[in-house]
């Protein structure tokens, strides 16, 4: 089985980080393939960042069917273009944010989300929403940090993710936390240990969703929202 992640902004180390959470939690037998566009943002943070980054998110997504991919994973919180990408292809797409929602659900009865920047809080928000968890999540807290600092202020930047997701549990009567940045794949099994609740990292979450949907065979529907664009 193959699956091919996409980070759909241009950092490298984050691909690398990515690949590496996903490779940790992937079933024996299941490939890996974890790629970037070039030419996109550096970092994706707001609306603007996200339309210029989907553009190139979607040729990946063609360029990795005609590879062989079984499923894809969108590794963006925000999810941009995910509707997009599910019609340029028949396999599944799965985006991060939806996929960490999904299984919070199924785990705790209320969550809260802990994010980078401030400016993050209503993407965010408006997604919990268009998914159906509105009323699930109890919070969206911001660490406040540029996505960046976690590549480049290591242990400073976690400390302030930690110090969220502590106040998630506390403040918040969370009941799981979701890490609302790719860029934090590598933080969610210590903080679960410490938090005492789920923190659940949407990399590792779609990674075992497509794989299981890729395993049942499933593909997407082409029957009618999620048609291959028509040839104009």
């Amino acid at each position: 089985m193959k699956i091919h992640i996409i980070n759909p902004n241009s950092t490298a180390s984050m691909t690398d980080k990515i690949a590496a959470a996903a490779r940790g939690i992937a079933s024996p037998g299941t490939q890996i393939i974890a790629t970037n566009p070039s030419g996109t943002p550096a970092s994706i943070e707001g609306f603007a960042d996200e339309a210029v980054s989907v553009p190139p998110l979607l040729d990946e997504i063609r360029n990795g069917t005609e590879a062989g991919a079984d499923a894809f994973v969108v590794a963006c919180f925000d999810d941009p273009g995910l509707n997009a990408c599910r019609e340029v292809t028949d396999r599944p797409v799965i985006g991060i944010c939806e996929a960490a929602m999904m299984t919070a659900s199924i785990l705790a009865a209320r969550f809260s989300v802990v994010t980078t920047l401030p400016r993050a809080i209503p993407i965010i928000e408006d997604l919990a929403d268009h998914y159906g968890m509105g009323r699930r999540c109890r919070r969206v807290r911001s660490a406040e940090i540029p996505v960046l600092a976690l590549e480049d202020e290591g242990d400073a930047a976690a400390q302030k993710v930690r110090a969220e997701v502590l106040k998630s549990v506390a403040e918040d009567g969370a009941e799981a936390v979701i890490l609302g940045c790719a860029g934090m794949a590598d933080l969610a099994a210590a903080l679960t240990e410490e938090a005492g609740v789920p923190v659940i990292d949407g990399v590792i979450a779609a990674t075992k969703m497509a794989e299981a949907l890729a395993g049942l065979g499933l593909k997407t529907s082409k029957a009618g929202a999620y048609a291959f664009p028509r040839q104009k």
